[in-house]
């Protein structure tokens, strides 16, 4: 199946959303350095090495919290090939050695047991404080993934350490949300269920498409039911998925994303949710298997102890998938209707393209997000409504926190797919003052395996797009009055 770029379209549907020649060229100019960066590993990759070599890539500091830290890297046998240009994983222990001070690492975390693709947190840190650490696997020490060479950084929230040969890399905590958690909230989108080939664009033939490893459980099953498993073990009170819930919109995938989201808790209670461009069908399978919204349309509001979540069918259009996201006039009204109602009230906006899209290292066209006259309208609906604070999008298949320059109380948030590299969710903690987004990988064996395998979509050059330049893409806090949001009335309702 075809990733969102294109959204399994016919040739000429695929060559009529190409990108203008500008938007090539600026693609071009960012990806140039890491494109020589992946020749000139190609050529180490060719060097002999004596057998009991180590190599230890692919460093990144995941999640930050005020408190805590997920760190991940990947250990491989140098001078072998997958067949993806990616060493042969090596099974052995990971360590992360941190400290306040460059010079004493004096605190130790590790893993529970020996793996290839390595994943240690770091619990109990101090808000506001900077802390020094180095990965590293039988004395090996973890470059990071390079993303400061499209000017992101993987392993840290400055650049110290990069450039050497293992760091020691940087980060600095951030202080809590203000307040007292309310309640966690999973996001989550693009889970693709029925998919087989991660990363074929449209009509395409190139680049080429990244497979599951014979034998193993198709990669969107076992990619959803960690997400599923994550978020409840990270405290996810609810959960909302953004849309392309599968591939193709097929009965019998969407009957299947239903068994893994019920695993979460009720629909329409414990989560919701939208329609994305990859869950059309003539036979309307996504509304049958999850009904609701208002008059059994795609879009809702529902209240969450005094938070408005609402949920946005953000194709609601005829059309072929690859041109620009439309709400109709309708449910555009209807959503207007009702921020004018309770302008104040905390709300969460999700639906499946984003307003717009911002610094992408692709090439950006008009099916990346929402059609501009509508994106305006909402907008300026939002500068209005200073109780929105989030909208959640997915479609591009990366996490990016995009600030809305005409309504600034209001952050677009892109969240990366569940279903390949770095495949996960963001969870967002609402407290009374505030609230923060933090990305986590899923931690499952399988979902680690396969999250290392996929990061070879689009030539190896995934990560520079999907992860997020900056830990800030993936993990921030922001303040924001949140006070008329209640915990026991969301309990109550929930029972």
């Amino acid at each position: 199946m075809r990733c969102c770029f294109s959204a399994h379209l016919p040739a000429l549907a695929a060559l009529s959303a190409l990108p203008g020649p500008c938007e090539v060229l600026r693609s071009g100019a960012r990806l140039a350095p890491a494109l020589l960066r992946s020749a000139s590993a190609a050529m180490q990759r060719a060097r002999s090495h004596h057998p009991d070599d180590l190599t230890a890539v692919n460093l990144e500091l995941v999640t930050l919290t005020e408190d805590r830290a997920v760190i991940t890297w990947y250990t491989g046998i140098p001078g072998t090939n997958d067949g993806l240009g990616h060493p042969l994983p090596a099974i052995t222990e990971g360590e992360v050695v941190y400290g306040t001070h460059p010079s004493r690492l004096d605190r130790t975390a590790s893993e529970g047991r020996p793996t290839a693709h390595h994943q240690v947190e770091l619990t109990d840190l101090e808000p506001g404080q900077t802390y020094y650490y180095q990965a590293r696997s039988r004395g090996v020490a973890a470059t990071p993934t390079p993303l400061h060479l499209v000017r992101g950084n993987a392993v840290g929230t400055s650049t110290f350490g990069l450039g050497s040969s293992g760091g020691p890399y940087s980060f600095t905590t951030p202080q809590p949300p203000p307040g007292r958690l309310l309640l966690s909230i999973a996001l989550c989108n693009d889970l693709h269920l029925g998919e087989t080939t991660a990363g074929l664009i449209g009509g395409l033939p190139l680049p080429r498409g990244v497979v599951q490893q014979p034998g193993r459980a198709p990669y969107p099953e076992l990619m959803s039911r960690a997400l599923v498993e994550e978020a409840r073990r990270r405290g996810a009170d609810v959960l909302l998925a953004g849309g392309d819930i599968s591939a193709g919109g097929a009965a019998v995938d969407l009957r299947e994303a239903r068994r893994i989201l019920d695993g979460f808790g009720t629909h329409g209670r414990d989560y919701f949710v939208v329609r994305g461009n990859h869950d059309r069908s003539p036979d309307d399978a996504f509304h049958a298997t999850f009904p609701g919204g208002e008059d059994g349309t795609g879009f809702f509001a529902h209240d969450l102890g005094g938070l408005r979540v609402i949920g946005l069918d953000t194709y609601a259009k005829s059309g072929n998938g690859a041109d620009a996201g439309g709400l109709g006039p309708d449910q555009l009204a209807w959503f207007r209707a009702r921020l004018r109602e309770q302008p104040d009230q905390p709300t969460l906006v999700f639906g499946h393209h984003p307003l717009t899209v911002r610094d992408s290292v692709f090439p950006v066209t008009r099916g990346h997000c929402l059609e501009r006259r509508q994106a305006r309208t909402i907008v300026d609906a939002y500068a209005a409504a200073p109780g929105v604070f989030l909208h959640h999008a997915g479609h591009t298949h990366r996490n990016k926190r995009t600030p809305l320059v005409r309504a600034p109380h209001v952050t677009q948030q892109e969240v990366a797919a569940a279903k390949e590299y770095p495949g996960g969710f963001t969870l967002l903690r609402i407290h009374s003052g505030g609230y923060a987004l933090n990305h986590y990988k899923a931690d499952a064996p399988a979902a680690r395996q396969w999250n290392e395998r996929s990061r070879r979509v689009a030539a190896g050059l995934w990560p520079h797009h999907a992860l997020g330049r900056s830990v800030a893409d993936r993990n921030s806090v922001t303040a924001h009055d949140m006070s008329g949001i209640t915990p026991a009335a969301l309990t109550a309702q929930r029972k």
